[in-house]
């Protein structure tokens, strides 16, 4: 009797029992990894690619880093979980790392990146109730048009994707939605007295990277500050060395009253998120009102600890800044016909495919999946809204490495 690998490859074998076994919730690319390094990752069939998505900027220290790896392994053989009804080692430790690092008073421990985002909202609405003294349920979170900061329930009530929203009603009020990257709107929404938070992506990133202009993050926190609003932002893709500086808001010099991280700070090994905000808006949450089975157990912390100590020992937002400089200059020198915007800042960057066909971008990604031979690789990479496709190596890619990528990239758009 043939085995199943006989009678259909490997890849097919994966993808029929994921279709008839699992929610279709997410449409991937039809490749199937089993084996990652750096930047480079390999499918069942030993295919090799770069890895020009990075777990959406939660790999930015490059797939099976040895040192995060350790970490993980020698942890994992001590303590993994006690919950928050005990103490634990690692707790402490982490929590004084990360706020002497980024220069809070504390940090709130969750884990995936939409679990810190509620946590800021509640967070938010807390100080506005108790500090600010905004009349009970009528605080006001302002909010972005192109925002993407998850999608739970709370978060898709003011998302402007109608993909996240349609038949998932009835919705979470609360939030104002303004155009991004616009002072005027934001100043005009500052003027309601009940409004307590400005939630913003430094970069929109699942909107296809839009920069916003040079100014709009430190006049947008003056302007929170005037009106006594509390600036959160969402680093959680932007942040931990992606776009060349260890949050995007330092580009600016902003340092936000409520900061929220996650992806990357899991070093590609595990979820890790944290919210960060000094004592004024973090006491406010007294215990019983806010918390997580999971949420700074002593592995996460561990390995939390060990993934921003890589990126700041191997200087990886140094490299970010010059690589994805040398990257934007290299894919205008393509001069492609199909290319019509190149953007971004760091190694946070994206493509606007100009092409009749509507599914261009996605076929552009199948022609770089297919790029390489048995000794060069191909190139993976993921279309968002159609027609932009985001192009964000870890931050560990060299010269060489950037070079041939971009060579794939021009010779794959040929194929359009």
């Amino acid at each position: 009797m043939q085995s199943t690998f006989d009678m259909l490859s490997k890849t097919q074998y994966y993808l029929d029992l994921e279709d008839q076994h699992g929610a279709h919730n997410y449409h991937p690319l039809p490749v199937v990894l089993n084996r990652g390094e750096g930047v480079f990752l390999w499918d069942v069939e030993g295919k090799k690619y770069y890895d020009f998505l990075s777990g959406y900027s939660a790999v930015n220290q490059g797939h099976c880093h040895p040192a995060i790896v350790n970490t993980l392994v020698e942890q994992a053989k001590k303590l993994t979980l006690t919950s928050r009804a005990f103490h634990n080692d690692q707790l402490g430790e982490y929590e004084k790392f990360m706020t002497e690092l980024f220069g809070y008073d504390k940090l709130l421990p969750v884990n995936t990146g939409v679990e810190a985002v509620e946590t800021a909202i509640k967070l938010c609405r807390k100080w506005a109730y108790e500090i600010k003294h905004i009349a009970d349920n009528k605080a006001r979170i302002i909010v972005c048009e192109g925002n993407f900061h998850g999608r739970t329930s709370t978060v898709i009530s003011f998302s402007s994707d109608a993909d996240s929203r349609q038949h998932f009603g009835p919705f979470m009020p609360g939030f104002t939605i303004i155009p991004y990257n616009d002072i005027a709107a934001l100043e005009n929404a500052l003027e309601d007295e009940n409004v307590a938070g400005f939630l913003v992506e430094p970069i929109q990133g699942e909107a296809g990277v839009f920069v916003p202009g040079e100014g709009y993050l430190a006049k947008a926190k003056e302007l929170c500050e005037q009106a006594r609003v509390l600036f959160m932002a969402d680093e959680i893709q932007t942040g931990l060395g992606r776009t060349g500086k260890m949050l995007a808001c330092d580009h600016e010099n902003v340092r936000p009253d409520i900061l929220v991280l996650g992806k990357a700070l899991g070093g590609g090994l595990l979820p890790v998120s944290a919210v960060l905000a000094d004592d004024e808006i973090m006491l406010t949450i007294k215990p019983n009102q806010h918390g997580s089975t999971f949420g700074g157990n002593p592995l996460a912390c561990a390995v939390a600890i060990t993934a921003l100590s890589v990126i700041k020992d191997e200087r990886l937002s140094e490299n970010a800044m010059a690589m994805g400089e040398l990257f934007r200059n290299e894919l205008k020198k393509i001069n492609s016909p199909h290319i019509s915007t190149i953007r971004g800042k760091g190694l946070l960057n994206a493509i606007v495919i100009n092409h009749k066909n509507k599914e261009a971008a996605w076929q552009l990604c199948l022609h770089l999946k297919d790029a390489g031979s048995a000794q060069k690789p191909g190139l993976l990479a993921k279309p968002t809204h159609g027609d932009k496709i985001r192009l964000a190596p870890p931050l560990v890619i060299n010269k060489a490495q950037v070079l041939e990528a971009v060579d794939i990239i021009g010779d794959s758009l040929k194929r359009l």
